[in-house]
């Protein structure tokens, strides 16, 4: 008798270790109703691997969740806060905050108040398919590694000013975060990227913000397919190594729609910017970066060159109807071709006498005339003067006597053919 019953204790204790391994003995759905305090009783109660299913109305935030569970609004529930702190904070790895309509966090910047926050030890996260709507600070990657923010529609402030607004999503040390398919408005920026590695962003609209994308101290990141509208500036990367920026759209930005500020050895390569309220791409003091494939058009200045910027290569991009093409003040010569390809320049008069693709005369954007009117700009009072006019045909005629700058050997007669960049994104 008595080895039966250990026999039979011993099975069940196997049992209950195979329950517990797959997760069956855990895992349970809880259905919660849009009751005052019904949503804080069940996460009281809730097991790691639980599923609360939240009925359709509103429920009281903020709340933390402080086991991995999946929090799963099915797009009719919402969660609204006191105006206090986060309306969800996710201490747990491997927890989901799915399908909701998240509001009322507080105002603090010192906190980073948000709609959702992801602490240190949220590892894993996904945040997918919200509303995320009139916090502070949208969503709050901070020092979780491979979250997921998808899916979601973030929308700031409307009521503060801009730099009194949080960002769209805030990253703080959060390596191989991936964020896609998001719509982001009425923030400060749409991303903020701080002292972070190898993050994606990718497949996300951005509009009426200060920046779209701020980058500073983020290494060997991806910015894909994205498209930014009528912000201050679409793409700002800043201080950072190795990024890669491919396909994305700026159109409309008002200052610049790509901005490198000491960011070196990144791959900017099949972006499209048009129509920015000053310049397309604007370039300080960033190195060995590859610029190919994009088209930049309709700016009043195409790429301003500036601050120290070397060993840049340029190939195969295509400069359409910006009112000065290239802004380069400096003495050393820059060749932007390489392999024997240059770039299309709409305002290169040329003829292409052997049939190659190539022009068969050099492009030079800037000549004498034009750094003298950007170091003295009340010059400009001289420019329909005969001895202006005679300065600009002597230079035509001997070249020798061009200062240094942008030329272009390899030119080409027509724009690349390329697919326009595919922003994918939904909503």
């Amino acid at each position: 008798m008595q080895r039966a019953l250990h026999i039979l204790t011993r099975g069940l204790a196997v049992s209950l270790v195979s329950l517990l391994a797959t997760g069956q003995l855990a895992a349970r759905d809880w259905l919660v109703p849009a009751e005052q305090g019904a949503l804080q009783s069940i996460l009281d109660q809730a097991q790691a691997g639980d599923t609360l299913r939240l009925a359709p109305g509103k429920h009281a935030g903020p709340i933390t969740l402080t086991e991995p569970l999946t929090l799963d609004g099915g797009g009719k529930a919402s969660i609204i806060g006191n105006g206090t702190g986060s309306v969800v904070t996710v201490t747990a790895p491997d927890s989901k905050v799915l399908g909701l309509t998240l509001t009322g966090s507080g105002l603090s910047h010192q906190t980073l108040d948000a709609g959702v926050k992801l602490t240190k030890t949220a590892h894993g996260s996904e945040v997918r398919d919200n509303r995320i709507l009139n916090n502070l600070t949208g969503v709050d990657v901070h020092g979780a590694r491979n979250a997921v923010v998808s899916n979601n529609l973030i929308e700031g402030r409307k009521d503060l000013r801009m730099n009194e607004r949080g960002n769209g999503i805030y990253v703080w040390n959060a390596p191989d975060l991936l964020a896609e398919f998001n719509t982001i408005r009425y923030g400060r920026d749409g991303v903020f990227v701080n002292t972070s590695h190898k993050d994606t962003f990718r497949h996300n609209r951005f509009e009426d913000l200060r920046f779209a994308i701020h980058y500073m101290h983020g290494n060997r990141g991806i910015i894909e397919s994205n498209v930014s509208t009528g912000n201050d500036i679409g793409y700002a990367l800043m201080f950072s190594d190795r990024l890669t920026v491919r396909g994305n759209v700026s159109i409309g930005d008002r200052n610049h729609g790509l901005m490198l500020n000491y960011a070196n050895r990144a791959e900017i390569v099949g972006n499209q910017v048009e129509g920015g309220g000053e310049k397309c791409l604007f370039m300080y003091n960033a190195n060995k970066n590859t610029v190919r494939e994009n088209s930049f058009q309709g700016c009043p200045i195409g790429v301003h060159f500036t601050a120290g910027s070397s060993r840049n290569s340029f190939q195969g991009n295509a400069f359409i109807g910006n009112r000065t093409q290239v802004k380069y003040v400096g003495s050393r010569m820059l060749d932007w071709s390489s392999e024997g390809r240059g770039n299309y320049w709409s305002d290169h008069a040329a003829f292409d006498m052997n049939g190659d693709g190539l022009a068969d005369t050099a492009y030079r954007p800037n000549d004498m005339v034009d750094q003298v009117l950007w170091t003295q700009p009340s010059a400009k009072l001289l420019i329909g003067s005969p001895a202006v006019q005679l300065l600009r045909w002597t230079q035509s005629q001997f070249p020798a006597l061009l200062p240094g700058g942008i030329v272009d050997n390899a030119p080409l007669m027509h724009p690349p053919d390329r697919p326009m960049p595919l922003s994918g994104v939904q909503g």
